[in-house]
């Protein structure tokens, strides 16, 4: 052996014997007599890293986790599938080709066209993939990419065409005009979970409406305001009844303002009153739904006001708001003005767009709608009863069939159900999957091929990105048709992701395996955290804190930057890192090298029979323990107290203490002694590379190719646990 361990030319060349050995795929691995046919199942699908650049951080953490549980799930003998796969994610790859356009060319889609920009779009894409592939591979995943998939290829383009046509002829997919997250820039609705919020400092108006103080700091939208709401227990507005109309003056003249006693009004926010703007405001939507309120635009979707403005129309929002302020001021119905107020903007986490909450004509997944589910596997949903989605998120979880863990995650799930609204899954860009539904002047169809004939126009939006990601546990392994695949591997064992998405997908992918086959998509759910620095702040550019997973990998080894994102990490918990605790991992595997390198440099092929001692059976007996409870450690998904348990005592007992101790036994005239002492050295060493190759798989394959008693060839991916 070398005197050292050389990761940057060793990685790649271990990762092709990998795929050249074919273990990955689970069918090579019972051909070749690894795994037997009848074996348990384990599965897992990976979270689809989008299509727009390049892994961070947080991507390789999760690399890592599923890795070690799907070479620990392969070593104990398990038909094992990791199944991989890329997102399209629409709106995030349709806003980045189209900023790349802009910055080189100056022009926008509309300039393209369609045809021509989806061909940028795929070609981007199609770049972004592979450099996604090179890198995972990199980071050593043993994913079977024989089975790879893409969220927006033909197989998942039918699954989804599919799934779309079942739910709109049971009437749970409708067309409708509901309030939705609207981004003036890029033009299309925008879901919950790709809005961030920006805290800004801004002006809070207090303004005179009648004998009433409300406040806002948005005063442009209070040109249709002609409703006061209160709560009807607020002991201050007693007298005012609901339904009570009086005449007030406004910003464009005298009004007739509407009394409405509604529960949703916060009577300890600011003075317990406020009027509603339903066209624009999400809680002013709903008070007005369940009143049977006017709704009025009064932004238009560039952001500009509308001819309800008077003298403003035109303009945009952001120009004329101080300039309304101040004709408040000049009618005298601005009260006060607080300088200093804080609030959360939402703004398009892709496009940068501010939302501009929007009126607008929308497809939606009903989630309260009954339907019946012919066969249900879903505990607490009897096959051929009455049911709704939300009751089967709700029963898949609450029945324990699937497990979320951390546990205290199911408190946050539930919440998120009782409060769950119909899902907008309409968007109006050009990349993604296109509604599948086509009109010809008063006809429309909708259905998983073309209508036949002349004429027909299909809808011009696509799919929310989540609709296509909701179906992915067994899109992938070849829904809707009935294949060995789907049969063998769902419902998976796991699905590991993190936490900021146990809304958006993990309770979609729920709500989508319910419906479409009356069964759960997963039995467990881990939950893993965000990556920080060391610190413990979150990543970004801004702050120069950002570390790159490759930058990293290239610098001290994959095995480093997996184990630093492994060791401190509890389920659910953020993690920090920092390249010194990657630096002090790539020490780790220097001394696995240097361990490994001793014992073959003291092997003697010498067939005394081994005398052991009584400390010689205590370090056997240590291992046996150390196993058994790594093991355990792993099957509760404590990956972080496993791989601590294995780097303390591999370091502090084994090779500081056990090595030294054999040292002059190894050149012992006793060769009985010698012997044993060797086979001990080899038998600790071999047992504790088996424990660490999910760990760190890269070090540990290496050097076990070159331990005496180890069959030429045979690789450590497939030895039994």
């Amino acid at each position: 052996m070398d005197t050292r361990y050389d990761y940057q030319n060793s990685e790649d060349k271990t990762y092709a014997k990998w795929e050249k050995s074919g273990y990955f795929n689970p069918d090579v691995c019972v051909k070749k007599g690894i795994v037997k046919k009848n074996a348990k199942k384990f599965s897992i699908v990976l979270p689809p890293p989008n299509v727009t650049g390049n892994l961070h951080v947080g991507h390789a953490a999760m690399l890592a986790i599923e890795d070690i549980m799907v070479r620990y799930a392969r070593m104990r003998g398990l038909k094992t599938l990791w199944l991989p796969g890329t997102d399209h994610a629409a709106i995030a790859t349709q806003s980045k080709v189209e900023g790349i356009i802009y910055k080189k060319e100056g022009k926008t889609r509309y300039d393209l066209g369609r045809e021509e920009f989806l061909k940028r779009v795929e070609e981007f894409a199609k770049e972004s993939h592979d450099t996604i592939v090179r890198q995972m591979k990199k980071m050593g995943s043993s994913v079977d990419w024989s089975r790879e998939a893409y969220t927006l290829d033909e197989k998942r383009s039918l699954a989804v065409r599919t799934a779309f046509k079942k739910m709109y002829d049971e009437g749970l997919i409708y067309k409708g005009s509901r309030i939705v997250n609207w981004d003036p820039k890029m033009q299309t609705t925008v879901s919950d979970d790709e809005l961030e919020y920006i805290e800004e400092k801004t002006p809070f108006y207090y303004l005179k409406f009648g004998p009433f103080v409300i406040g806002t700091a948005r005063p442009e939208t209070k040109f249709g305001d002609k409703y006061v709401v209160m709560h009807p227990d607020d002991p201050r507005y007693k007298k005012y009844k609901d339904g009570e109309n009086m005449r007030i003056e406004w910003i464009n003249g005298p009004i007739t303002a509407t009394v409405v006693k509604d529960k949703a009004v916060d009577m300890k926010f600011g003075t317990g009153v406020m009027t509603i703007t339903p066209w624009h405001d999400a809680t002013d939507f709903e008070i007005a739904e369940r009143h049977g309120l006017d709704k009025e635009q009064i932004i238009d979707v560039y952001g500009k006001l509308l001819p309800a403005a008077g003298e403003f129309a035109g303009m945009n929002i952001n120009k004329a708001r101080p300039l309304i302020a101040e004709k408040f001021k000049a009618k005298g119905l601005l009260w006060k003005v607080d300088e200093n107020y804080l609030h959360n903007v939402a703004v398009n986490q892709r496009g940068g767009g501010r939302i501009e909450p929007q009126i607008k004509e929308q497809w939606f997944v009903s989630v309260d709608k009954e339907f019946v589910l012919p066969k249900s596997k879903i505990k607490g949903i009897r096959s051929g009863e009455k049911t709704t989605l939300k009751k089967i998120m709700r029963a898949a979880v609450k029945n324990g069939q699937i497990e979320i863990l951390p546990h205290r995650f199911e408190k946050i799930y539930f919440h998120w159900i009782n409060d769950l609204r119909d899902w907008c899954i309409s968007r109006q860009i050009w990349y993604g999957h296109r509604i599948p539904v086509w009109y010809r002047k008063s006809e429309s169809y909708c259905g998983i091929n073309p209508p036949k004939g002349e004429g027909w126009e299909q809808d011009g939006d696509t799919l929310d990105t989540w609709f296509s990601s909701g179906l992915w546990t067994f899109s992938t392994l070849g829904w809707p048709k009935e294949t060995k695949d789907f049969s063998e591997f769902h419902p998976t064992s796991v699905l590991e992701t993190g936490y900021d998405i146990l809304f958006f997908w993990v309770a979609r992918m729920v709500l989508m395996s319910g419906y479409l086959l009356g069964e759960i998509p997963f039995e467990k759910v881990y939950l893993h955290g965000m990556v920080r620095d060391g610190q413990g702040r979150k990543m970004s550019k801004s702050l120069g804190n950002t570390i790159d997973p490759l930058e990293m990998s290239e610098k001290y080894g994959a095995d480093a930057v997996r184990l630093s994102l492994i060791i401190g990490s509890a389920p659910g918990n953020d993690i920090k890192v920092s390249e010194d605790k990657i630096r002090g991992y790539r020490n780790f595997a220097t001394k696995i090298w240097n361990a490994s390198r001793f014992a073959v440099m003291n092997y003697s092929a010498a067939k005394a029979k081994p005398k052991f001692t009584a400390a010689d059976r205590k370090r056997l007996k240590e291992i046996k323990e150390l196993k058994k409870k790594v093991s355990a450690d792993i099957d509760r998904f404590d990956f972080n107290r496993a791989g601590d348990s294995l780097y303390h005592y591999f370091w502090d007992v084994f090779a500081d203490k056990v090595i030294e101790s054999l040292k002059p036994r190894l050149s012992s005239e006793d060769a009985a002694d010698r012997a044993a002492a060797l086979e001990i050295l080899l038998t600790m060493l071999k047992e504790q590379l088996k424990m660490l190759h999910p760990f760190m798989p890269f070090v540990t394959e290496e050097v076990w190719g070159m331990l005496p008693g180890v069959k030429k060839g045979s690789l450590l991916i497939a030895e039994k646990w």
